[in-house]
Protein backbone atom coordinates (compact mmCIF):
# COMPACT_ATOMS: atom_id res chain seq x y z
CA UNK A 1 0.00 0.00 0.00
CA UNK A 2 2.90 2.33 1.16
CA UNK A 3 4.40 1.46 -2.45
CA UNK A 4 1.40 2.13 -4.15
CA UNK A 5 0.61 5.49 -2.46
CA UNK A 6 4.43 6.34 -3.24
CA UNK A 7 4.47 5.77 -6.39
CA UNK A 8 1.13 7.93 -7.00
CA UNK A 9 2.34 10.57 -5.61
CA UNK A 10 5.38 10.36 -7.68
CA UNK A 11 3.53 10.60 -11.19
CA UNK A 12 1.11 13.27 -9.40
CA UNK A 13 4.37 14.93 -8.89
CA UNK A 14 5.65 14.07 -12.24
CA UNK A 15 1.96 15.42 -13.73
CA UNK A 16 2.81 18.99 -11.96
CA UNK A 17 5.98 19.26 -13.09
CA UNK A 18 4.96 18.82 -16.63
CA UNK A 19 2.12 20.98 -16.75
CA UNK A 20 4.51 23.53 -15.47
CA UNK A 21 6.83 22.92 -18.26
CA UNK A 22 3.61 23.29 -21.18
CA UNK A 23 2.73 25.93 -19.07
CA UNK A 24 6.32 27.81 -19.13
CA UNK A 25 6.51 26.75 -22.92
CA UNK A 26 3.63 28.86 -23.42
CA UNK A 27 3.98 32.95 -23.71
CA UNK A 28 7.43 35.23 -23.95
CA UNK A 29 9.30 36.46 -27.32
CA UNK A 30 8.41 33.06 -29.12
CA UNK A 31 5.06 34.67 -29.66
CA UNK A 32 6.09 38.03 -31.12
CA UNK A 33 6.99 37.10 -34.38
CA UNK A 34 3.03 35.81 -34.89
CA UNK A 35 1.47 38.16 -33.48
CA UNK A 36 3.88 41.28 -35.02
CA UNK A 37 3.15 39.45 -38.01
CA UNK A 38 -0.91 39.74 -38.03
CA UNK A 39 -0.96 42.95 -36.67
CA UNK A 40 1.11 44.42 -39.43
CA UNK A 41 -0.52 42.23 -42.42
CA UNK A 42 -3.69 43.83 -41.05
CA UNK A 43 -3.27 46.99 -40.86
CA UNK A 44 -1.69 47.22 -44.19
CA UNK A 45 -4.49 45.54 -45.54
CA UNK A 46 -6.96 47.79 -43.62
CA UNK A 47 -4.94 51.11 -44.70
CA UNK A 48 -4.78 50.20 -47.97
CA UNK A 49 -9.19 49.49 -48.23
CA UNK A 50 -9.81 52.65 -46.14
CA UNK A 51 -7.27 55.32 -47.13
CA UNK A 52 -8.83 55.78 -50.35
CA UNK A 53 -12.36 55.04 -49.67
CA UNK A 54 -13.70 58.48 -50.40
CA UNK A 55 -12.17 58.53 -53.73
CA UNK A 56 -13.55 54.71 -54.49
CA UNK A 57 -17.44 56.47 -53.87
CA UNK A 58 -17.05 59.40 -55.89
CA UNK A 59 -15.11 57.90 -59.01
CA UNK A 60 -16.85 54.67 -58.73
CA UNK A 61 -19.88 54.83 -57.05
CA UNK A 62 -21.07 58.99 -58.25
CA UNK A 63 -21.17 60.23 -54.93
CA UNK A 64 -20.97 64.06 -54.73
CA UNK A 65 -17.75 65.26 -52.95
CA UNK A 66 -18.51 66.73 -49.78
CA UNK A 67 -20.91 63.67 -49.31
CA UNK A 68 -18.47 61.54 -49.62
CA UNK A 69 -16.43 63.17 -47.10
CA UNK A 70 -19.04 62.74 -45.04
CA UNK A 71 -19.62 59.10 -45.88
CA UNK A 72 -16.12 58.70 -45.02
CA UNK A 73 -16.07 60.06 -41.47
CA UNK A 74 -18.96 58.27 -39.98
CA UNK A 75 -16.93 54.83 -41.56
CA UNK A 76 -14.06 55.81 -39.63
CA UNK A 77 -16.26 56.73 -36.40
CA UNK A 78 -17.63 53.18 -36.52
CA UNK A 79 -14.21 51.94 -36.83
CA UNK A 80 -13.45 53.74 -34.15
CA UNK A 81 -15.50 53.18 -31.55
CA UNK A 82 -15.92 49.50 -32.16
CA UNK A 83 -12.94 48.48 -30.99
CA UNK A 84 -14.15 49.40 -27.57
CA UNK A 85 -17.43 47.55 -27.73
CA UNK A 86 -15.22 44.50 -28.72
CA UNK A 87 -12.57 44.88 -25.70
CA UNK A 88 -15.67 45.46 -23.30
CA UNK A 89 -16.94 42.18 -25.51
CA UNK A 90 -13.20 40.08 -24.64
CA UNK A 91 -13.05 41.17 -21.29
CA UNK A 92 -16.24 40.20 -20.33
CA UNK A 93 -17.72 36.98 -21.97
CA UNK A 94 -14.63 35.41 -23.90
CA UNK A 95 -11.06 36.28 -23.67
CA UNK A 96 -8.94 38.34 -25.73
CA UNK A 97 -7.48 36.01 -28.37
CA UNK A 98 -10.73 34.18 -28.98
CA UNK A 99 -12.24 37.64 -29.95
CA UNK A 100 -8.96 38.37 -31.91
CA UNK A 101 -8.96 35.33 -34.21
CA UNK A 102 -12.66 35.57 -34.79
CA UNK A 103 -12.07 39.22 -35.42
CA UNK A 104 -9.11 38.82 -37.91
CA UNK A 105 -11.21 36.38 -40.27
CA UNK A 106 -14.06 38.82 -40.81
CA UNK A 107 -11.74 41.54 -41.67
CA UNK A 108 -10.35 39.06 -44.23
CA UNK A 109 -14.40 38.55 -45.67
CA UNK A 110 -15.30 41.76 -45.40
CA UNK A 111 -12.33 42.83 -47.84
CA UNK A 112 -13.19 40.04 -50.00
CA UNK A 113 -16.96 41.49 -50.77
CA UNK A 114 -14.79 44.72 -50.97
CA UNK A 115 -12.74 43.26 -53.89
CA UNK A 116 -16.27 41.81 -55.45
CA UNK A 117 -17.85 45.15 -55.57
CA UNK A 118 -14.91 46.56 -57.45
CA UNK A 119 -14.47 43.68 -59.79
CA UNK A 120 -17.90 42.72 -60.40
CA UNK A 121 -19.42 45.96 -62.85
CA UNK A 122 -23.12 45.43 -61.88
CA UNK A 123 -22.23 46.27 -58.34
CA UNK A 124 -21.26 49.84 -59.32
CA UNK A 125 -23.56 52.68 -61.22
CA UNK A 126 -22.32 53.47 -64.62
CA UNK A 127 -19.39 55.51 -65.01
CA UNK A 128 -19.43 59.27 -65.21
CA UNK A 129 -17.10 62.14 -65.76
CA UNK A 130 -16.38 64.09 -62.21
CA UNK A 131 -17.60 67.51 -63.95
CA UNK A 132 -20.71 65.71 -65.37
CA UNK A 133 -24.18 66.86 -63.14
CA UNK A 134 -26.20 64.31 -64.56
CA UNK A 135 -24.29 61.09 -62.90
CA UNK A 136 -26.79 58.58 -62.77
CA UNK A 137 -26.70 57.47 -58.67
CA UNK A 138 -25.82 54.02 -56.99
CA UNK A 139 -28.77 51.87 -56.50
CA UNK A 140 -30.09 50.62 -53.16
CA UNK A 141 -29.08 47.08 -53.70
CA UNK A 142 -25.41 48.29 -54.51
CA UNK A 143 -24.80 50.58 -52.30
CA UNK A 144 -26.01 47.47 -49.57
CA UNK A 145 -23.47 45.32 -50.46
CA UNK A 146 -21.11 48.29 -49.90
CA UNK A 147 -22.24 49.30 -46.73
CA UNK A 148 -22.68 45.13 -46.30
CA UNK A 149 -18.46 45.52 -46.68
CA UNK A 150 -18.39 48.19 -44.42
CA UNK A 151 -20.25 46.69 -41.80
CA UNK A 152 -18.01 43.46 -42.00
CA UNK A 153 -15.24 45.63 -41.30
CA UNK A 154 -15.98 47.71 -38.39
CA UNK A 155 -17.21 44.89 -36.98
CA UNK A 156 -13.68 43.01 -37.50
CA UNK A 157 -11.65 46.10 -36.52
CA UNK A 158 -13.91 45.64 -33.21
CA UNK A 159 -12.31 42.56 -32.29
CA UNK A 160 -8.73 43.01 -33.67
CA UNK A 161 -7.66 47.02 -33.10
CA UNK A 162 -7.16 46.45 -28.78
CA UNK A 163 -7.25 42.58 -28.63
CA UNK A 164 -4.63 42.12 -30.43
CA UNK A 165 -2.35 44.44 -28.51
CA UNK A 166 -3.82 43.11 -25.10
CA UNK A 167 -3.14 39.55 -26.76
CA UNK A 168 0.50 40.71 -27.41
CA UNK A 169 0.59 42.28 -23.93
CA UNK A 170 -0.80 38.90 -22.26
CA UNK A 171 2.35 37.00 -23.19
CA UNK A 172 4.64 38.69 -21.10
CA UNK A 173 5.01 38.77 -16.95
CA UNK A 174 7.24 41.63 -16.61
CA UNK A 175 6.43 45.07 -17.23
CA UNK A 176 9.60 45.82 -18.99
CA UNK A 177 8.81 43.35 -21.94
CA UNK A 178 5.16 44.65 -22.17
CA UNK A 179 6.59 48.10 -22.97
CA UNK A 180 8.71 46.83 -25.08
CA UNK A 181 6.23 45.18 -26.87
CA UNK A 182 3.80 47.83 -26.82
CA UNK A 183 6.95 50.37 -28.72
CA UNK A 184 6.78 47.60 -31.44
CA UNK A 185 3.61 47.23 -31.87
CA UNK A 186 2.63 50.94 -32.59
CA UNK A 187 5.87 51.09 -34.80
CA UNK A 188 4.44 47.91 -37.27
CA UNK A 189 1.64 49.55 -37.07
CA UNK A 190 1.90 52.83 -38.10
CA UNK A 191 4.84 51.13 -40.78
CA UNK A 192 1.70 49.54 -42.20
CA UNK A 193 -0.75 51.84 -42.18
CA UNK A 194 2.17 54.07 -44.19
CA UNK A 195 2.83 51.19 -46.76
CA UNK A 196 -0.86 50.57 -47.18
CA UNK A 197 -1.62 54.25 -47.82
CA UNK A 198 0.69 54.29 -50.34
CA UNK A 199 1.81 51.01 -51.59
CA UNK A 200 -1.59 49.96 -52.26
CA UNK A 201 -3.41 52.93 -52.77
CA UNK A 202 -1.45 53.52 -55.47
CA UNK A 203 -2.36 49.88 -57.05
CA UNK A 204 -6.04 51.50 -56.86
CA UNK A 205 -5.32 54.26 -58.61
CA UNK A 206 -2.92 53.61 -60.89
CA UNK A 207 -4.03 49.78 -62.32
CA UNK A 208 -7.04 48.84 -61.11
CA UNK A 209 -9.36 49.35 -57.81
CA UNK A 210 -10.12 44.90 -58.07
CA UNK A 211 -6.74 44.71 -57.53
CA UNK A 212 -5.88 47.15 -54.82
CA UNK A 213 -8.79 45.70 -52.70
CA UNK A 214 -7.47 41.91 -53.90
CA UNK A 215 -3.99 42.85 -52.31
CA UNK A 216 -5.51 43.80 -49.18
CA UNK A 217 -7.93 40.97 -48.99
CA UNK A 218 -5.00 38.51 -49.88
CA UNK A 219 -2.61 40.57 -46.90
CA UNK A 220 -4.82 39.91 -44.30
CA UNK A 221 -5.40 36.19 -45.04
CA UNK A 222 -1.96 35.59 -44.51
CA UNK A 223 -2.03 38.01 -41.55
CA UNK A 224 -4.72 35.41 -39.90
CA UNK A 225 -2.74 32.67 -41.20
CA UNK A 226 0.27 33.73 -39.02
CA UNK A 227 -1.53 34.36 -36.02
CA UNK A 228 -2.82 30.43 -36.55
CA UNK A 229 0.28 29.47 -36.55
CA UNK A 230 1.17 30.15 -33.44
CA UNK A 231 -1.78 29.51 -31.37
CA UNK A 232 -0.04 26.49 -29.55
CA UNK A 233 2.44 29.33 -27.73
CA UNK A 234 -0.30 31.60 -26.90
CA UNK A 235 -0.93 32.37 -23.22
CA UNK A 236 -5.02 33.00 -22.82
CA UNK A 237 -6.29 34.47 -20.08
CA UNK A 238 -10.01 33.61 -19.01
CA UNK A 239 -12.42 36.49 -19.27
CA UNK A 240 -12.32 38.79 -15.93
CA UNK A 241 -15.81 40.77 -16.87
CA UNK A 242 -16.16 44.22 -17.35
CA UNK A 243 -14.89 46.78 -15.20
CA UNK A 244 -18.15 49.22 -16.43
CA UNK A 245 -20.52 46.96 -14.63
CA UNK A 246 -19.21 47.55 -11.19
CA UNK A 247 -19.12 51.36 -12.25
CA UNK A 248 -22.55 50.65 -13.18
CA UNK A 249 -23.59 49.37 -10.15
CA UNK A 250 -22.77 52.42 -7.87
CA UNK A 251 -24.86 54.39 -9.71
CA UNK A 252 -27.83 52.31 -9.12
CA UNK A 253 -26.75 51.62 -6.04
CA UNK A 254 -26.41 55.32 -4.85
CA UNK A 255 -29.96 55.90 -6.55
CA UNK A 256 -31.67 53.59 -4.85
CA UNK A 257 -30.07 54.73 -1.60
CA UNK A 258 -30.89 58.50 -2.50
CA UNK A 259 -33.61 58.66 0.85
CA UNK A 260 -30.06 58.44 2.76
CA UNK A 261 -29.06 61.99 4.09
CA UNK A 262 -25.85 63.16 3.52
CA UNK A 263 -25.38 63.98 7.12
CA UNK A 264 -26.11 61.08 8.50
CA UNK A 265 -23.37 59.26 6.17
CA UNK A 266 -20.53 60.46 8.77
CA UNK A 267 -22.70 57.79 11.30
CA UNK A 268 -23.14 55.20 9.42
CA UNK A 269 -20.85 51.79 8.11
CA UNK A 270 -19.43 51.70 5.00
CA UNK A 271 -18.81 48.28 2.93
CA UNK A 272 -14.87 47.28 2.33
CA UNK A 273 -15.62 44.12 1.10
CA UNK A 274 -14.63 40.24 2.45
CA UNK A 275 -11.92 40.19 4.49
CA UNK A 276 -9.91 38.70 1.30
CA UNK A 277 -10.68 41.89 -0.18
CA UNK A 278 -9.46 43.47 2.65
CA UNK A 279 -5.51 41.65 2.37
CA UNK A 280 -5.56 42.62 -0.81
CA UNK A 281 -6.80 46.41 -0.58
CA UNK A 282 -3.97 46.85 2.56
CA UNK A 283 -6.09 49.05 4.18
CA UNK A 284 -9.16 50.59 4.82
CA UNK A 285 -10.48 53.76 2.69
CA UNK A 286 -12.67 56.47 4.01
CA UNK A 287 -15.06 57.44 1.24
CA UNK A 288 -14.02 60.83 -0.50
CA UNK A 289 -15.95 64.22 0.25
CA UNK A 290 -16.24 64.56 -3.28
CA UNK A 291 -19.11 63.75 -5.37
CA UNK A 292 -20.71 62.46 -1.87
CA UNK A 293 -24.07 61.62 -3.45
CA UNK A 294 -21.98 58.52 -4.49
CA UNK A 295 -21.13 57.92 -1.08
CA UNK A 296 -24.60 56.22 -0.59
CA UNK A 297 -23.57 53.30 -3.06
CA UNK A 298 -21.73 52.06 -0.08
CA UNK A 299 -23.59 52.52 3.04
CA UNK A 300 -24.43 49.11 4.88
CA UNK A 301 -28.62 48.62 5.08
CA UNK A 302 -30.23 45.87 6.65
CA UNK A 303 -30.16 42.44 4.00
CA UNK A 304 -27.38 44.17 1.42
CA UNK A 305 -24.88 41.35 3.21
CA UNK A 306 -25.04 37.81 3.89
CA UNK A 307 -23.67 36.01 6.80
CA UNK A 308 -20.26 35.73 5.64
CA UNK A 309 -19.88 39.18 4.80
CA UNK A 310 -20.38 39.52 1.32
CA UNK A 311 -22.58 41.59 -1.04
CA UNK A 312 -25.88 39.51 -0.91
CA UNK A 313 -27.47 42.84 -3.40
CA UNK A 314 -24.83 43.48 -5.79
CA UNK A 315 -27.39 46.67 -7.41
CA UNK A 316 -27.65 48.38 -3.83
CA UNK A 317 -24.10 47.55 -2.52
CA UNK A 318 -20.86 48.42 -3.43
CA UNK A 319 -17.20 48.77 -1.90
CA UNK A 320 -15.46 51.87 -1.16
CA UNK A 321 -13.38 51.07 -3.69
CA UNK A 322 -16.11 50.60 -6.44
CA UNK A 323 -17.24 54.31 -5.26
CA UNK A 324 -13.97 55.82 -5.83
CA UNK A 325 -13.23 53.96 -8.98
CA UNK A 326 -15.85 55.84 -10.50
CA UNK A 327 -15.26 59.06 -8.80
CA UNK A 328 -12.42 58.85 -10.58
CA UNK A 329 -13.79 58.67 -14.26
CA UNK A 330 -15.87 61.15 -13.30
CA UNK A 331 -13.05 63.60 -12.02
CA UNK A 332 -11.53 62.90 -15.47
CA UNK A 333 -14.37 63.80 -17.86
CA UNK A 334 -13.94 67.44 -18.39
CA UNK A 335 -10.23 66.56 -19.42
CA UNK A 336 -11.69 64.22 -21.49
CA UNK A 337 -14.13 66.53 -23.51
CA UNK A 338 -11.73 68.67 -24.71
CA UNK A 339 -9.60 66.51 -26.45
CA UNK A 340 -12.82 65.60 -28.24
CA UNK A 341 -12.75 68.78 -30.87
CA UNK A 342 -9.03 68.04 -31.31
CA UNK A 343 -10.60 65.03 -33.21
CA UNK A 344 -12.87 66.91 -34.99
CA UNK A 345 -10.52 69.21 -36.50
CA UNK A 346 -8.54 66.23 -38.02
CA UNK A 347 -11.44 64.45 -39.00
CA UNK A 348 -12.55 67.80 -41.29
CA UNK A 349 -8.99 68.13 -42.10
CA UNK A 350 -8.39 65.00 -43.48
CA UNK A 351 -11.62 64.35 -45.40
CA UNK A 352 -11.44 68.09 -46.90
CA UNK A 353 -7.52 67.60 -47.92
CA UNK A 354 -8.57 64.60 -50.20
CA UNK A 355 -10.40 66.98 -51.82
CA UNK A 356 -8.03 69.97 -52.29
CA UNK A 357 -5.87 67.16 -53.22
CA UNK A 358 -7.94 65.86 -56.15
CA UNK A 359 -7.77 69.36 -57.64
CA UNK A 360 -4.58 69.97 -57.32
CA UNK A 361 -0.76 69.30 -59.25
CA UNK A 362 -0.10 65.84 -57.58
CA UNK A 363 2.88 64.58 -60.48
CA UNK A 364 6.22 64.26 -58.43
CA UNK A 365 8.29 64.27 -61.64
CA UNK A 366 7.22 61.00 -63.24
CA UNK A 367 5.26 59.67 -59.94
CA UNK A 368 2.10 60.89 -59.11
CA UNK A 369 0.87 60.86 -55.87
CA UNK A 370 -2.70 59.14 -55.14
CA UNK A 371 -5.02 61.39 -53.57
CA UNK A 372 -5.74 58.91 -50.95
CA UNK A 373 -2.17 58.72 -49.69
CA UNK A 374 -2.35 62.34 -48.50
CA UNK A 375 -2.79 61.81 -44.93
CA UNK A 376 0.58 59.62 -45.21
CA UNK A 377 2.27 62.87 -44.16
CA UNK A 378 0.57 62.66 -40.91
CA UNK A 379 1.44 59.15 -40.18
CA UNK A 380 5.40 59.93 -41.04
CA UNK A 381 5.40 62.47 -38.99
CA UNK A 382 3.79 61.02 -35.38
CA UNK A 383 6.23 58.37 -35.79
CA UNK A 384 9.34 61.18 -36.77
CA UNK A 385 8.49 63.26 -33.60
CA UNK A 386 7.55 60.66 -31.69
CA UNK A 387 11.58 59.39 -32.29
CA UNK A 388 12.84 62.86 -31.76
CA UNK A 389 10.98 63.10 -28.23
CA UNK A 390 11.80 59.92 -26.79
CA UNK A 391 15.80 60.30 -28.30
CA UNK A 392 16.24 64.10 -28.24
CA UNK A 393 13.87 66.83 -27.10
CA UNK A 394 12.46 65.09 -23.61
CA UNK A 395 16.36 64.48 -22.68
CA UNK A 396 17.06 68.02 -23.35
CA UNK A 397 14.10 69.25 -21.44
CA UNK A 398 14.68 67.25 -18.56
CA UNK A 399 18.59 67.98 -18.71
CA UNK A 400 17.37 72.11 -18.50
CA UNK A 401 15.02 72.04 -16.24
CA UNK A 402 15.56 69.06 -14.33
CA UNK A 403 12.01 67.75 -14.75
CA UNK A 404 10.12 65.93 -17.24
CA UNK A 405 6.87 67.15 -19.06
CA UNK A 406 3.62 65.59 -17.18
CA UNK A 407 0.91 64.29 -19.63
CA UNK A 408 -1.51 67.34 -19.21
CA UNK A 409 1.60 69.56 -20.26
CA UNK A 410 2.34 67.31 -23.26
CA UNK A 411 -1.88 67.14 -24.16
CA UNK A 412 -1.70 71.63 -23.65
CA UNK A 413 0.99 71.41 -26.30
CA UNK A 414 -0.93 68.85 -28.93
CA UNK A 415 -3.76 71.28 -28.39
CA UNK A 416 -1.42 74.38 -29.38
CA UNK A 417 0.00 72.26 -32.62
CA UNK A 418 -3.52 71.35 -33.75
CA UNK A 419 -4.35 75.14 -33.87
CA UNK A 420 -1.73 76.13 -35.54
CA UNK A 421 -1.97 73.18 -38.09
CA UNK A 422 -5.58 74.64 -38.95
CA UNK A 423 -4.21 77.64 -39.48
CA UNK A 424 -1.63 76.40 -42.06
CA UNK A 425 -4.64 74.51 -43.71
CA UNK A 426 -6.61 78.20 -44.39
CA UNK A 427 -3.38 79.65 -45.01
CA UNK A 428 -2.68 76.97 -47.96
CA UNK A 429 -6.21 77.21 -48.79
CA UNK A 430 -6.11 80.97 -49.67
CA UNK A 431 -3.38 80.74 -52.06
CA UNK A 432 -4.80 77.65 -54.06
CA UNK A 433 -8.20 79.18 -54.23
CA UNK A 434 -6.26 82.48 -55.18
CA UNK A 435 -4.97 80.96 -58.21
CA UNK A 436 -8.35 79.28 -58.85
CA UNK A 437 -10.11 82.51 -59.21
CA UNK A 438 -6.94 84.09 -61.50
CA UNK A 439 -8.40 81.82 -63.84
CA UNK A 440 -12.19 82.57 -63.90
CA UNK A 441 -14.13 80.26 -66.23
CA UNK A 442 -11.20 77.61 -66.53
CA UNK A 443 -11.70 76.65 -62.97
CA UNK A 444 -14.45 74.23 -63.71
CA UNK A 445 -14.89 70.86 -61.55
CA UNK A 446 -12.05 68.98 -62.80
CA UNK A 447 -9.70 71.49 -63.59
CA UNK A 448 -5.98 70.87 -61.85
CA UNK A 449 -5.02 73.87 -60.38
CA UNK A 450 -1.29 74.72 -61.31
CA UNK A 451 0.07 74.06 -57.74
CA UNK A 452 2.00 71.18 -56.56
CA UNK A 453 0.24 68.93 -53.85
CA UNK A 454 3.11 69.68 -51.33
CA UNK A 455 1.64 72.38 -50.31
CA UNK A 456 -1.01 70.07 -48.85
CA UNK A 457 1.33 68.79 -46.45
CA UNK A 458 2.76 70.98 -44.22
CA UNK A 459 -0.44 71.57 -42.13
CA UNK A 460 -1.14 67.38 -42.18
CA UNK A 461 2.80 67.41 -40.87
CA UNK A 462 2.07 70.10 -37.82
CA UNK A 463 -1.32 67.68 -37.27
CA UNK A 464 0.89 64.94 -37.09
CA UNK A 465 3.18 66.65 -34.47
CA UNK A 466 0.30 67.44 -32.27
CA UNK A 467 -0.82 63.74 -32.39
CA UNK A 468 2.33 62.95 -31.24
CA UNK A 469 2.28 64.93 -27.97
CA UNK A 470 -1.48 64.50 -27.27
CA UNK A 471 -2.48 60.78 -27.86
CA UNK A 472 0.42 59.60 -26.03
CA UNK A 473 -0.20 61.82 -23.19
CA UNK A 474 -3.87 60.54 -22.93
CA UNK A 475 -2.99 57.35 -23.08
CA UNK A 476 -0.87 58.56 -20.27
CA UNK A 477 -2.62 60.46 -18.21
CA UNK A 478 -5.58 57.54 -18.30
CA UNK A 479 -3.62 54.86 -17.43
CA UNK A 480 -1.70 56.73 -14.85
CA UNK A 481 -4.82 58.34 -13.12
CA UNK A 482 -7.59 55.06 -13.82
CA UNK A 483 -7.92 52.88 -11.14
CA UNK A 484 -6.32 49.18 -11.55
CA UNK A 485 -9.47 47.73 -12.45
CA UNK A 486 -9.72 50.04 -15.51
CA UNK A 487 -5.98 50.22 -16.88
CA UNK A 488 -7.09 47.57 -19.73
CA UNK A 489 -9.75 50.52 -21.06
CA UNK A 490 -7.22 53.68 -20.55
CA UNK A 491 -6.58 53.40 -24.52
CA UNK A 492 -10.36 52.97 -24.80
CA UNK A 493 -10.80 56.42 -23.59
CA UNK A 494 -8.55 57.40 -26.46
CA UNK A 495 -10.77 55.53 -29.20
CA UNK A 496 -13.93 57.02 -27.71
CA UNK A 497 -12.38 60.41 -28.59
CA UNK A 498 -11.42 58.95 -32.18
CA UNK A 499 -15.07 57.99 -33.19
CA UNK A 500 -16.37 60.83 -31.60
CA UNK A 501 -14.12 63.47 -33.49
CA UNK A 502 -15.30 61.25 -36.70
CA UNK A 503 -19.58 61.27 -36.27
CA UNK A 504 -19.12 65.20 -34.99
CA UNK A 505 -16.73 66.19 -38.10
CA UNK A 506 -19.35 64.67 -39.90
CA UNK A 507 -22.12 66.81 -38.28
CA UNK A 508 -20.07 69.88 -38.50
CA UNK A 509 -19.53 69.77 -42.21
CA UNK A 510 -23.50 69.15 -42.57
CA UNK A 511 -24.31 72.40 -40.39
CA UNK A 512 -21.97 74.27 -42.28
CA UNK A 513 -22.94 73.10 -45.77
CA UNK A 514 -26.83 74.37 -44.59
CA UNK A 515 -25.81 77.28 -42.41
CA UNK A 516 -23.07 78.59 -45.32
CA UNK A 517 -22.43 78.27 -48.67
CA UNK A 518 -18.91 77.50 -47.98
CA UNK A 519 -18.94 73.99 -49.10
CA UNK A 520 -20.92 73.52 -52.79
CA UNK A 521 -20.39 70.82 -54.66
CA UNK A 522 -17.35 72.18 -56.53
CA UNK A 523 -14.40 72.85 -54.70
CA UNK A 524 -12.99 75.63 -56.71
CA UNK A 525 -16.24 77.10 -55.72
CA UNK A 526 -16.07 76.48 -52.45
CA UNK A 527 -14.47 78.80 -49.48
CA UNK A 528 -12.54 75.76 -47.39
CA UNK A 529 -10.36 78.53 -46.17
CA UNK A 530 -13.79 80.10 -44.37
CA UNK A 531 -13.81 76.09 -42.70
CA UNK A 532 -10.30 76.37 -42.10
CA UNK A 533 -10.27 79.72 -39.74
CA UNK A 534 -13.67 78.55 -38.47
CA UNK A 535 -11.47 75.74 -36.79
CA UNK A 536 -8.53 77.55 -36.02
CA UNK A 537 -10.53 80.28 -33.66
CA UNK A 538 -12.59 76.95 -32.20
CA UNK A 539 -9.51 75.12 -31.71
CA UNK A 540 -8.37 78.51 -29.73
CA UNK A 541 -10.98 78.61 -27.45
CA UNK A 542 -11.51 74.75 -26.92
CA UNK A 543 -7.49 75.28 -25.36
CA UNK A 544 -8.88 77.98 -23.18
CA UNK A 545 -11.33 75.41 -21.69
CA UNK A 546 -8.96 72.79 -21.29
CA UNK A 547 -5.69 75.30 -19.90
CA UNK A 548 -9.14 75.40 -16.94
CA UNK A 549 -9.83 72.00 -16.65
CA UNK A 550 -6.20 71.29 -15.95
CA UNK A 551 -5.70 74.04 -13.81
CA UNK A 552 -8.52 72.28 -11.83
CA UNK A 553 -7.57 68.92 -12.39
CA UNK A 554 -6.01 67.35 -9.00
CA UNK A 555 -3.64 64.21 -9.65
CA UNK A 556 -4.84 61.11 -8.13
CA UNK A 557 -1.80 59.79 -8.46
CA UNK A 558 1.30 61.69 -8.67
CA UNK A 559 3.25 61.88 -12.17
CA UNK A 560 6.73 60.15 -12.51
CA UNK A 561 7.80 63.88 -11.97
CA UNK A 562 8.81 65.22 -8.32
CA UNK A 563 8.79 68.91 -9.31
CA UNK A 564 5.81 69.85 -10.97
CA UNK A 565 2.44 67.77 -9.93
CA UNK A 566 -0.13 70.03 -10.77
CA UNK A 567 -0.14 70.54 -14.42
Amino acid sequence: MEQAKASSEDQSSQLTINEAQASHKQGGWITFPFIAGSVFGLGLAISGAMSNFIVYLIKEYNVKSIDAAQISNIVNGCTSVSPVIGAIIADAYFGCYPVFAFAIVINSVSLVLFTVTAAVPSLRPMPCSLSSDSCKPASAGQLAVLYAAVALLAVGAGGTRFNSATVGANQFDKAQDQEVFFNWFFILLYAASIIGATAIVYIQDRVSWALGFGLSAGIAAIGAVVLFLGSRYYKRPPAQGSPFMGLAQVVVAAARKRHITVVALGTVTFYYGTSSDLVANAKKQVPSESFSFLNRAAVITRGDTTADGSVARPWRLCTVQQVEDLKTVVRILPLWTTSAFISVSIGVQGSLTILQALTVDRSLGRFTVPAGSMLVSSLAAVIVFLALLDRLLLPVWHRLTHHTPTPLQRIGAGHVLNATAMVASALVERKRAAIVRRHGAESQAGWIVPMSVLWLVLPLVLVGFGEALHFPGQVGLYYQEFPQALKSTATGMVALIVALGFYLSTAAIGLVRQATDWLPDNINDSRLENVYWMLAVLGAVNFGYYILCAKLYKYQRAPNNTEDTKN
